[in-house]
């Protein structure tokens, strides 16, 4: 006899034997059992869901002499006739071949003769959505009202397709998708049954694959028995199904994770070189990602994962060095990036640009990128910082801190104060903007080393007179406030944040503002919100106001900062 594939050996053959669909077989199995068999049904559903096989049950179990368990026995003259395809009561028709209006005028004929074995002549309509509309409108009368002894159970994948003429005569049943659990039974039970020694790690993979279809997931089954002589495993199923390199695709998101440009390119392009296609690699890609972002996230994720122990720990390795938001932001890119191939003339293109994307942030003006690159660094600082105290030795606190000297000095008057400030400018006055501009040098980090930490660090008080400001000393301000946190490791985030701020004054009060919501919501969180307090204070301001700006209000902010700067001394008022 001619080797069957596995779907068409093991294709149920009882009610019971259906994977899943409980809800569709107890409605038939109850018809049956009543009599109260319907004139017309629609299956629709997924491919590879049970639509064909349980038309091909029930047709068989309505004519069955003596159902058991409302199941066709298999045993009576009408099963074995059924079964072995001689029995002219069931017609099985393929509309994707025979969609024209002559067969169904040919089908209306033939209803009108009763059957010749069973009770119930049945006709079974697979891919009916692909009947034209001339056959639709022949087949329409008889599907409304046919013959006591007919049955018409219509199969489709598509029933938007169908006219409402049609589906408003017939009984819809729509089938599901099948859960990987009970696919990875149907193919252990079917492994059982021929022998086969597996993995469950590889029957895992084959589920996977399968994507919720039993027709499919028993195809790639199949071929993966005929790959493995001996036992089978994960890698053979990866091989069978083409997919690349676990560790290769895992060195492509470790670059990735790393923002590290150059060295994705060339972990991609090493596993095209071995001749994957471009859309491989993304699905790929995106597998990996998400079974990263289940292990990062879920408790029980190595048993969502079901992967083999090295290569679970692999993703746990992973998971540890990633944050939520650079994960998301990378699976929308690629998600994009694969259905973009489909109009890409050169796919290969459109994979690095996307890789490119993921794998450096700084480069992408998105507020999505904005954010991992934040969580980036701050979880850099934090470990810097434990680096730092872990490393270096305590200090012994000097007896007398400078800070100390200069506060039991005697207080002077106002007008020696701004005297004295205005024939020695402080060091943050004497900034150059070549000072703000330029990285970390030996000198500054000497200064901040010579002027006490800042920012929660020591105690910051304010001075008992405190003068206005100059006009200078306003123009400046801002960028010794930047100043101080670039060169305050601590608060490099908040350097980050403040690099785009816009900033004014009202009256003695500084007026930080920025139109992007999140670095609003950031900036006032308590902790930040009291290092920008601690460096104002440093500046000799303590007064100061965080807002957000609409977009549209650059232009008006500007047309009053002119007019003030026009009409010198005339107090302009806005209402």
């Amino acid at each position: 006899m001619a080797y069957l594939a596995f779907y068409r050996t093991f294709r149920p053959t009882t009610f019971d034997s259906v994977v899943r669909q409980e809800h569709i077989v107890k409605i038939l199995k109850n018809q049956i059992e009543t009599g109260k068999i319907g004139h017309a049904y629609l299956f629709c559903g997924p491919r590879g869901t049970g639509k064909t096989t349980l038309a091909k049950i029930f047709a068989k179990a309505i004519n069955c002499e003596s159902p058991e368990n409302s199941s066709p026995c298999g045993k009576c003259a009408t099963c074995k006739a059924l079964a072995s395809g001689a029995a002219l009561d069931i017609s099985e028709i393929d509309a994707a071949s025979n969609n024209g209006v002559d067969e169904m005028r040919d089908i209306r004929e033939k209803v009108q003769y009763p059957p010749v074995n069973g009770k119930y002549k049945v006709y079974i309509i697979d891919e009916v959505h692909m009947l034209t509309q001339s056959a639709f409108n022949a087949v329409l009368k008889t599907l409304e009202e046919p013959p006591a002894h007919a049955v018409f159970i219509l199969a489709t994948t598509e029933p938007q397709k169908i006219p409402a003429t049609i589906l408003s005569r017939c009984m819809r049943f729509d089938f599901k998708l099948i859960p990987q659990p009970d696919l990875e039974g149907l193919i252990k039970g079917v492994y059982d049954k021929t022998g086969k020694e597996y993995e469950e790690e590889a029957v895992a993979a084959i589920a996977r694959a399968g994507n919720g279809s039993a027709r499919d997931s028993l195809s790639i089954a199949d071929m993966c028995a005929s790959y493995s002589q001996g036992k089978l495993t994960y890698d053979d199923v990866n091989e069978v199904l083409g997919k690349a390199d676990f560790y290769a695709v895992a060195d492509v998101v470790s670059a990735i994770i790393a923002q590290d440009g150059g060295r994705t390119l060339q972990a991609a392009e090493a596993i095209l070189s071995t001749g994957k296609g471009v859309g491989v690699l993304l699905r790929d890609l995106l597998s990996f990602i998400n079974n990263l972002s289940i292990v990062r996230m879920c408790r029980n994720g190595e048993e969502i994962v079901n992967l083999p122990k090295d290569k679970y720990n692999k993703l746990v390795e992973l998971a540890g060095a990633a944050d939520g938001h650079a994960l998301l932001r990378t699976t929308e890119i690629l998600a994009k990036a694969e259905g973009d191939l489909r109009y890409a003339v050169d796919g290969r293109i459109t994979l690095e640009a996307a890789l490119i994307r993921a794998a450096m942030p700084r480069a992408d003006y998105d507020i999505e990128a904005l954010l991992a690159r934040m969580e980036k660094l701050e979880r850099a600082v934090a470990e810097g910082i434990k680096v730092a105290v872990a490393s270096q030795p305590a200090q012994p606190v000097p007896a007398v801190q400078p800070a100390t000297v200069k506060r039991e000095e005697p207080a002077r008057s106002q007008p020696a104060v701004e005297a004295e400030r205005r024939e020695k400018p402080s060091t943050l006055d004497t900034i150059s903007n070549e000072d703000l501009s330029s990285p970390f040098t030996k000198s500054e980090a000497q200064t901040d080393e010579t002027q006490g930490t800042i920012f929660g660090q020591a105690d910051i008080t304010p001075p008992k007179h405190v003068g206005s400001l100059s006009e200078r000393d306003k123009g400046t301000l801002f960028g010794r406030f930047i100043k101080l946190f670039r060169t305050t490791r601590r608060n490099a985030v908040l350097f980050t944040l403040c690099m785009d701020l816009e900033s004014f004054f009202e009256g003695d009060t500084f007026v930080l503002s920025t139109t992007v919501e999140a670095v609003y919501k950031s900036l006032n969180r308590d902790d930040n919100k009291q290092c920008i307090a601690e460096a104002l204070a440093e500046l000799g301001v303590f007064s100061f106001d965080i807002r957000l700006k609409a977009k549209g209000e650059d232009k008006y902010e500007k047309a009053i900062g002119e007019l003030r700067d026009n009409f010198n001394g005339v107090d302009v008022t806005i209402k």
